[in-house]
C-alpha cells in the first residue's frame, strides 16, 4: 500500500485517492509537531515510520477521511511516548494504565474517560481494542456526558506492542485471548457487560460500575481522584 507523503511527491494514498490540499497541510503540520516534540529523542525516520503506520491503522475504515492526518498524529504521539518510555528515554514516574476491550468504542472508552477526568495530570490513561470499531458508541457518549465527561473527541484504535509494554497496568474487558499478554505486566480483568446494542437505561449501571472500579484503581496507584 502506498503511504501519504509531502505535497508535490505524486504519491497516492492506497493507490487511488491522493491527499487533498487540506490533508497535505495537516500532514506536514503533524510531521513538524511530532519532530519538535520528540527532538533529541527520536530521529525523523522513526517519527515518519510511526506516523505512516498510524495513518494505515485508520485509512481503511475512516468514516471522515478529512481527519485522517489528525488521527494519525494523535495515535503516533501516543505510540512514540510509549516507545520512549520502553527505551528508558521518557521515564516520568507517572503511572500509565491501558484499558482494552474488543471494539474500543464503549467500556474501554468510558474507563479512559473516568480515569483521565479523575486523575488529571497525576497519571496517564490509554485505551485500545482488538477489533476497533468505526466510531465511539453514541449511547456511551451520552451516558458519560451525563457525568460531565466528553468522550466524543476520542476514537477507536488498536493496541500496539510498545503501548502495552509501556503501561504499568493493563485492564482488560472482554477481549479474551485477543488481549496482549506480556510477562511481568500487571493485568486486571474487569468482568463488565458490553454496552453494545443497549439503550441508555441499560448503559448507566455499566457506566457507574466502571467509575467505581476506576476510582478503586486510582486508590491502589496512590493517585488522588479529583472530585
Amino acid at each position: 500500500m502506498a503511504q501519504p507523503t509531502a505535497p508535490g511527491s505524486g504519491v497516492e494514498v492506497y493507490g487511488a485517492a491522493a491527499l487533498s490540499v487540506d490533508q497535505q497541510h495537516a500532514w506536514l503540520t503533524a510531521s513538524r509537531n511530532l519532530a519538535e516534540e520528540f527532538t533529541g529523542v527520536f530521529g525523523a525516520p522513526t517519527i515518519e515510520r510511526f506516523l505512516y503506520s498510524s495513518y494505515d491503522q485508520f485509512a481503511s475504515r475512516a468514516s471522515v477521511p478529512h481527519y485522517l492526518p489528525l488521527l494519525a498524529e494523535r495515535f503516533a504521539r501516543q505510540r512514540l511516548y510509549a516507545l520512549a518510555r520502553v527505551e528508558g528515554k521518557g521515564e516520568t514516574g507517572i503511572p500509565i494504565v491501558l484499558f482494552l476491550c474488543v471494539h474500543n468504542s464503549g467500556r474501554s472508552q468510558m474507563a479512559l474517560g473516568f480515569f483521565s477526568h479523575l486523575a488529571g495530570e497525576a497519571a496517564v490513561g490509554w485505551s485500545g481494542g482488538s477489533e476497533p470499531a468505526d466510531q465511539i458508541n453514541p449511547q456511551a457518549i451520552t451516558a458519560m456526558r451525563e457525568r460531565g465527561i466528553n468522550i466524543a473527541t476520542e476514537f477507536p484504535k488498536p493496541w500496539t506492542d510498545e503501548v502495552v509494554r509501556a503501561a504499568d497496568v493493563v485492564v482488560t474487558m472482554g477481549c479474551g485471548d485477543a488481549c496482549p499478554i506480556f510477562p511481568g505486566k500487571r493485568y486486571l480483568d474487569w468482568d463488565i457487560d458490553d454496552p453494545q446494542g443497549k439503550d441508555i437505561e441499560e448503559i448507566r449501571p455499566i457506566r457507574d460500575e466502571i467509575e467505581r472500579r476506576v476510582r478503586a484503581l486510582l486508590g491502589e496507584l496512590h493517585v488522588p481522584a479529583r472530585g
